[in-house]
């Protein structure tokens, strides 16, 4: 039976980092976007305002700029060596993270067979609206883990989470096998394995077993 593998990206795919904070280096705001979390992360501000905010800091953001991001983020090893295998194994990949879409979508080039974020306007934004109703929170990682098992034929017994925190732990309790990768402790209690270094290949392979 083929199964879903759901990665989550920031503090999974990605070592120790995060999307925004990658891009923020491009445009020297790392100590903004390290507050942002923080209050994000103490409950001071939901997925919505944390958009909005991030948005009013990326207003000069270039496609150039994401580029250069993506590629000088630090990456687990062996993603694409994880996600041929999962395809050679006629299996399915996904990524889903509240990241935006312009950063969180560059994996397809990776492998992955789909990948979703947080929809923002096309770069440049120059003044152009944000809609809230496109960006994504933790429950939403559930709602589209139901729209790929539709789409691949499969049921919520047939996936696989790999996660890192809190953004993780509702996919977690509704999926019957999951990895924490550099979990922390809201998952950790959760995962059916956890895996802590930095090459994918080895809590791929916890999931094998």
């Amino acid at each position: 039976m083929a199964r879903l593998h759901l990665f989550d990206m920031d503090g999974t795919l990605l070592y120790g980092s995060s999307a925004n904070v990658e891009l923020a280096r491009q445009l020297d705001l790392v100590a903004d976007f390290e507050a942002l979390d923080a209050d994000f992360s103490g409950g001071l501000i939901d997925t919505v305002e944390y958009a909005r905010q991030a948005y009013r800091m990326w207003r000069d953001l270039t496609a150039n700029q994401v580029e250069m991001a993506f590629d000088a983020a630090p990456w687990l090893t062996g993603i694409r060596e994880v996600w041929a295998d999962i395809r050679a194994r006629g299996e399915y990949c996904a990524v889903i993270s509240l990241s935006p879409d312009f950063f969180v979508s560059r994996l397809m080039g990776w492998g992955a067979h789909a990948a979703f974020g947080g929809r923002f306007p096309e770069l440049p934004f120059r003044g152009k609206p944000l809609d809230p109703a496109g960006l994504l929170d933790p429950a939403a990682k559930v709602r589209i883990a139901d729209e790929l098992c539709e789409r691949y034929g499969l049921t919520r017994d047939d996936c696989v989470a790999y996660g890192d925190s809190s953004s993780d732990t509702a996919l977690f309790k509704a999926v019957p096998v999951s990895v924490a990768v550099n979990g922390d402790r809201h998952v950790e209690a959760l995962a059916s394995f956890r895996y802590a270094g930095r090459d994918l290949r080895g809590a791929y392979e916890l999931a094998l077993d």
